[in-house]
């Protein structure tokens, strides 16, 4: 039998997207298909379309003409605007920021050639404070306000960079030349984010988009009703692989809740689960989901541009500690599950293994092959377009979900949405980076930094991740990251000493942590929405069952044998501590220990109890050494000094309570 149905929230009552119609609805189709032609004959030098893919920066000016106006159409000016029609304002906005991208298209050469970047004529400085104030405008819309704000202020910064006070002064520039160096320069809209974006995202989005529109989702989660659906607790644990499964190829926590929550949410409601605890669940193992490889979302193709390493680097450093963030979740939900005797679905309402393999052994088989392409082969740009090729040729050959004409339409559109989204925030963000180069601030806000930290590595890691949650509440993850990536990584790594890569993950899972906490949970409130619970209650929820990944970027950024960065000795002990440390502090939060059994046998002793483990968990969980003051023999002592007799009288006082029961 099928897994449980309910019908599903639509995305875009969330989002806020428009819902286009008529002609309008070809005009994102059609840049999409030809953005996906340009991008193959690009990636794989096909000399097809040399007009506009002869010299790099034309194909990213080319990318941007084709997106950026497409925000304009898809996104209403204000939320009181018309979601079913364009109004002509819009109309008018979308074909003059068409033809001020399609200016710099044509004068790409010129620009290079010419030196416009440094001394360009009068016309070419006019069209660049209209790209500037297009840009800024589709990002107000695509991101919302607080990263209009943000970019919009931050962008105007070189200006009167000399007249602001001592901590955060600049060198100054006219008008003119932060206009020019906004639009020409390859450091601010035309930098690392959009050309990370064309270089590697274009495709991997294609991919993602393109597993679900041929049934991947709910394979995914057939697969894990198969698996664990009958177990304690089972769609609690359906909902940590599947949105686990599929946040990894949609890269969107809001898209992830509405695919999987919608089957996930209701049959946890089924077996027992409240719908506040129901929809934490889904919003943690949704949020989780993005930070798990192989695909990861755009952000850590981003990162592999700053790092300039390679993407299968960094997918394999990613591995360890979601292996960590999961396991904390599927332990808390089992206690859980175990402490209030919830029960799975009957066999016979569920997925069999078997059919479900029969129908979607391909999408394994999908990914197998991406994975070879990425980790072996090292072919990160073209490895996502030979795997969508190889899926949708199999899925035309299967009769399970076969494309038609309507299918082929709704990939554009959806592929559309994304790609404009992004495209608006990443040269948003891009204007937000260049006034920091231009003005020679992204330089010294580290070293402002070191000092405010006194040189203390523990204190310049706690400033990182508030400023990292603080930026993840107002602004898009990819948002928060590029901006922290560039103005607080070097401090991390150049005062502090770390591992680079293990400080961009770091910055990355802070930037994430907003989607489950309170106030601005977004993931939490799109997983309430979908459970019918309380926002702010959902979102506390969520707060408790994620408390790992609270911690887990500590982890590895004090030691980066957790992102697999050592030998393979200290590798091995540091994750044995890892997971006994995760383990012990998820069966604190929930009240029961695997294997123990329930803390709260002892009403006046429970919250002490609970309390130890949780310490214990997390002194046994850190590294020693470095930064930390005591030593990794150290600090296992003091755990076993916490946990051993507490361990002891739980144990002890769940077997007399078994045994006076039988």
């Amino acid at each position: 039998m099928s897994s449980p149905q309910q019908q599903p929230v639509n995305a875009g009552e969330i989002s806020g997207i428009r819902r286009l119609e008529g002609f309008w609805l070809w005009v994102p189709r059609v840049a999409t298909m030809a953005l996906a032609l340009l991008a193959i004959d690009y990636l794989f030098n096909l000399g097809m379309f040399t007009i506009v893919t002869s010299v790099e920066s034309q194909f990213f000016y080319t990318v941007v003409a084709l997106m950026l106006p497409l925000v304009f159409l898809l996104w209403p000016a204000a939320g009181r605007a018309s979601r079913s029609t364009v109004p002509w304002y819009d109309v008018l906005l979308f074909l003059f920021a068409t033809a001020v991208c399609c200016f710099f298209v044509v004068n790409a050469e010129r620009i290079l050639d010419s030196g416009w970047e440094y001394d360009a004529p009068g016309y070419a400085i006019v069209m660049s404070f209209l790209m500037w104030g297009v840009i800024l405008e589709a990002a107000r819309r695509a991101g919302g306000w607080p990263i209009g704000i943000i970019v919009g202020i931050a962008s105007l910064y070189p200006i009167f960079a000399d007249v602001v006070p001592g901590p955060i002064q600049g060198f100054p520039s006219s008008p003119a030349q932060t206009a020019i160096y906004h639009a020409m320069s390859r450091e601010s809209v035309m930098g690392i984010p959009l050309q990370a974006f064309a270089n590697l995202v274009i495709g991997f989005l294609l991919f993602g988009v393109a597993l679900q529109q041929t049934g991947g989702g709910k394979f995914f989660i057939n697969l894990a009703f198969a698996l664990l659906g009958h177990v304690r607790g089972g769609p609690a644990k359906v909902a940590i692989f599947s949105s686990g499964l599929m946040g990894s190829m949609s890269g969107s926590v809001i898209t992830n809740v509405l695919t999987t929550g919608v089957l996930s949410i209701p049959a946890m409601r089924r077996v027992g689960f409240g719908r506040s605890y129901a929809a934490g669940v889904e919003a943690c193992a949704s949020t989780g989901g993005v930070l798990m490889p192989p695909v990861m979302g755009a952000t850590a193709f981003i990162m592999a541009s700053f790092l300039n390493i390679p993407y299968g680097t960094i997918a394999l450093a990613a591995v360890v500690p979601s292996i960590l963030y999961f396991l904390g979740l599927f332990i808390q939900i089992d206690a859980y599950a175990a402490r209030h005797d919830l029960k799975g679905l009957p066999a016979i309402e569920l997925p069999t293994l078997r059919q479900t393999l029969k129908e979607g052994w391909y999408f394994i088989f999908v990914f197998v092959l991406l994975i070879w392409l990425l980790f072996f082969l090292r072919r990160e740009a073209t490895a996502p377009f030979y795997a969508t090729a190889l899926l949708l040729a199999i899925n035309q050959v299967l009769p399970y979900h076969r494309w038609h004409w309507k299918e082929v339409k709704d990939f554009f559109s959806s592929a559309g949405k994304l790609f404009a989204e992004l495209i608006a925030i990443l040269a948003g963000v891009g204007l937000l980076v260049g006034a920091l180069s231009v003005t020679g601030m992204s330089g010294t806000i580290a070293n402002d930094l070191i000092f405010l930290a006194g040189g203390n590595t523990l204190v310049l890691l706690l400033m990182g991740a508030a400023t990292s949650f603080i930026l993840g509440i107002g602004m898009t993850v990819t948002a928060a990251y590029i901006f922290l990536a560039v103005a607080l990584a070097p401090a991390l790594i150049n005062g502090g000493g770390m591992d680079p890569l293990a400080v961009h993950l770091f910055i990355l899972y802070w930037g994430m942590l907003s989607f489950i906490t309170p106030p601005v949970a977004l993931g939490a409130f799109a997983a309430a929405s979908v459970a019918g619970a309380r926002a702010m209650e959902t979102g506390f929820q969520a707060m408790k069952l994620g408390s790992v990944i609270y911690f887990i970027p500590f982890l590895f950024v004090l030691n980066p044998a957790l992102i697999l960065q050592g030998a393979w000795e200290e590798i091995l002990v540091v994750l044995t501590q890892a997971i006994l440390g995760v383990a012990l502090i998820a069966g604190g939060m929930q009240g029961y220990l695997l294997g123990i059994g329930n803390l709260s046998l002892y009403p006046r002793l429970q919250w002490p109890i609970r309390l130890s483990l949780i310490a214990g968990g997390m002194l046994l969980a850190i590294p020693g050494g470095g930064p930390v003051p005591l030593s990794n023999l150290q600090l296992t002592m003091v755990s076993a000094v916490l946990i051993t007799p507490v361990l002891a009288l739980v144990w002890w006082s769940n077997r007399n309570e078994n045994k006076a029961m039988v």
